[in-house]
This record gives structure tokens, C-alpha cells and sequence, in this order.
């Protein structure tokens, strides 16, 4: 069982913690905000885990207990084997589990009102099973619905005696300032990168590739042991040099790969995250999220050749490729590389908002060859 005395690389937010626990006044919410894959969901079940411990202050949070689980409580226990019947983890995919069959079959692009309703408002007026309380911890908490959010609005304002929410979101501003003004935020910064590499070499990903992700993610092990598992570095070594060998014309062969590409990504995605009897992760949703690693994958290529060509004493992300990125950096003036960077950013956008994948990848193409600033 993860205790908060366990999480690495976050002191700040646990001191935070650890004072909320000692007798400094607990919030009803709070957002844990920071990059996807540095310990908020695993603070968050700490945290959890010491409000529900039967042995320590969590619970009554009285001055001068010690304030974390104990681990060895039958709370503990069952937080440990992952059957607390009072810690709550809400997440979209639990529409595969609604009552209603039309929920269960949707697909799974937000988390909307029938989940925050059935399986977080609807629990949290409900007696605690064990007497310490309940805690709800909302994943992905920025896909909730305006609607799920105005739902959730009076649950997070005056929620039941006991109960705790702690909504978890990479990007809070994505979150109405209704919701967000009701938590107490916990900020959660990237952890160091050779505590990145290390947990990427403890998982037999190579030398080359731990350095590679390490600075990439930017001291993200969840979402560099992501990358590493998707397989996505011999693609980026592939892309970058593929960009920086293009004519002024662009390369449409390439633009299809990629595109191609793009759907063999998403494909995978869908079936890692396949859970049985809940409905599959939705095909948009896959595609959005394997063209955007790409799109920043190639972004990071022409970050680094824009530091070259400026003389920035930047550590380049992409140090295991420095002929593509000095080839970049020779064929165009700065200017025109913060163009290509911008335009990059403008595609992933472009692509959350339904434009047709093939048609963005040619475009993405020719901005690249020639840093023209095209629109779709």
C-alpha cells in the first residue's frame, strides 16, 4: 500500500498534506494539478489511504497524531488489496457499468453526468461502510461535462459529514472556476529527471531511449513508461529524420505513413485499454491522443534545432539526433522554426476539433518542408 511517506519527488504538496492531516483545517475538494505521470493519483490514494487508516489521525484529525496510514489497520488492509468499499475512484470508463444500457454502450469521450451522478453524488449521501468517512477521486477530472460539474456544484460545496473529494487534472483550467473555486488546489511539479531514467532503466527500456524520454516528459516516469510501452522512439527517430531530409515540396508518401501511422497507434490504444464489460475507449478519442505524442514529438525536433539556430544554452530534448536537428537549423532562419512550432501546436488543436486526420498530416507535411503558415 502507498503511504504518503512513499511518494517521491513531491515534497512540497505532501508537506501540504501532512499539515491538512496534523489539524490545520481539512477542505471538503481539492484539485491535485500538475503533468500527467508525476504522483497525483498515487498522492491521492495516499491521502486516502490516511483518512481511512483506523489507526491514525485521518480520520479525526486530531492535533499530534501521526499523520499517515499506518499499513497494517484492516483499512489499510483493504486499501491495500484495493477493496475498501469507502475509497472511490471515478473515472469515465465506469459508464460500461451504469444502470442504464443506453450509458453503458456509449462511447467514451467525457466524463458526463450519469457517472458523476450514479457513482460519486449518489455514494456520498450514502452511510461510510467502516465509520471513517468516504473519498471520491475523480481521474481526469477536466473531461467531466459542464453539465457533470454543475451537477457535482452543491457535493463539493457542502458535501456529506466525512466525505472527501479530490478531483485529479492535468490541465485545471479546463475546469469551470465554479468547480475549481470550490478545492483547495495542490500543486504537483515534474519530478527529476534521473529519477525518470531510472524508473525507464528498472523497466529494461535502453540507455539511448530512457535519456531520450527523460527529457522529453520532462520529468514524467507515468508518461515516459507510457511512451516507452507505446513504442513511439524508433518512430520519432524515424520522423525527425524523415522532416529533415524534406524537399520544399513536402514528401505526400510520408504524410500517409504518418497518417497511417496515427491509426495503427490508436488501434493499440484501444485494445491496451480494453476493460470487459465496459464500452471500448472511442476511435476519435484514440486518434486525437496518438497524433497529438506525435505532433509534440515533432515539435521537440524543431525546439531544439530553434535553439541551435539562436545560440540558447538549452539542453536539447532530441541529443541522440543531432545531424537532423543541425539540418533543420541550417535550412531555416529562427523565424520560420518558431513559425513551424506554432503551427504544430495549431494542428493538435485543429485535430481535437474533428478535422480529418489525413488532410491535417498532409498539411502538417508541408508546414514542416517549407514553415508555410497553411490553415485547414
Amino acid at each position: 500500500m502507498i503511504k504518503l511517506s512513499d511518494i517521491v519527488g513531491q515534497d512540497d504538496a505532501v508537506d501540504r498534506l501532512r499539515r491538512v492531516l496534523s489539524g490545520e483545517r481539512m477542505p471538503h475538494a481539492f484539485l491535485f494539478a500538475g503533468p500527467d505521470g508525476v504522483g497525483r493519483r498515487t498522492t491521492a490514494t495516499a491521502l486516502a489511504a490516511a483518512l481511512l487508516c483506523e489507526n491514525s489521525g485521518g480520520g479525526s484529525l486530531l492535533a499530534g497524531e501521526e499523520p499517515d496510514a499506518c499499513g497494517q489497520c484492516a483499512g489499510c488492509r483493504l486499501m491495500a488489496a484495493g477493496t475498501h468499499p469507502d475509497f472511490h475512484p471515478v473515472y469515465k470508463e465506469l459508464a460500461g457499468y451504469h444502470e442504464d444500457s443506453e450509458v453503458r454502450n456509449r462511447k467514451m469521450q467525457e466524463l458526463g453526468i450519469p457517472v458523476i451522478r450514479s457513482f460519486l453524488i449518489a455514494p456520498a449521501h450514502q452511510g461510510s461502510n467502516r465509520g471513517r468517512g468516504k473519498v471520491f477521486v475523480v481521474l481526469e477530472a477536466e473531461l467531466m461535462s459542464p453539465a457533470a460539474q454543475n451537477a457535482l456544484l452543491k457535493t463539493l460545496e457542502e458535501p456529506p459529514d466525512g466525505v472527501t473529494i479530490i478531483l485529479v487534472a492535468i490541465r485545471p483550467e479546463l475546469l469551470l472556476p465554479t468547480t475549481r473555486s470550490r478545492c483547495a488546489t495542490v500543486r504537483f511539479g515534474p519530478l527529476p529527471r534521473e529519477f525518470v531514467r531510472e524508473k525507464l532503466r528498472e523497466s529494461k527500456v535502453e540507455d539511448g531511449e530512457a535519456d531520450f524520454l527523460a527529457r522529453y516528459t520532462e520529468g514524467s516516469v507515468g508518461q515516459a513508461l507510457q511512451l516507452a510501452d507505446s513504442g513511439i522512439y524508433e518512430l520519432k527517430r524515424d520522423m525527425l529524420s524523415s522532416v529533415a531530409g524534406l524537399g520544399p515540396g513536402g514528401d505526400a508518401e510520408l504524410a500517409e505513413r504518418l497518417a497511417k501511422e496515427t491509426e495503427k497507434r490508436a488501434d493499440k490504444a484501444i485494445r491496451s485499454e480494453r476493460t470487459p464489460g465496459a464500452p471500448e475507449l472511442a476511435r476519435t478519442l484514440a486518434q486525437r491522443r496518438a497524433s497529438g505524442d506525435m505532433l509534440r514529438i515533432l515539435a521537440s525536433g524543431y525546439r531544439d534545432a530553434l535553439s541551435v539556430a539562436t545560440g540558447a544554452q538549452r539542453e536539447p530534448v532530441n541529443a541522440d539526433q543531432t545531424d537532423a536537428v543541425g539540418a533543420l537549423a541550417r535550412r531555416f532562419p529562427p523565424e520560420q522554426l518558431a513559425e513551424v512550432i506554432d503551427q504544430l501546436g495549431q494542428y493538435e488543436q485543429l485535430i481535437w476539433r474533428n478535422v480529418n486526420i489525413k488532410i491535417v498530416w498532409d498539411n502538417v507535411i508541408i508546414t514542416c518542408a517549407s514553415a508555410a503558415p497553411l490553415g485547414v
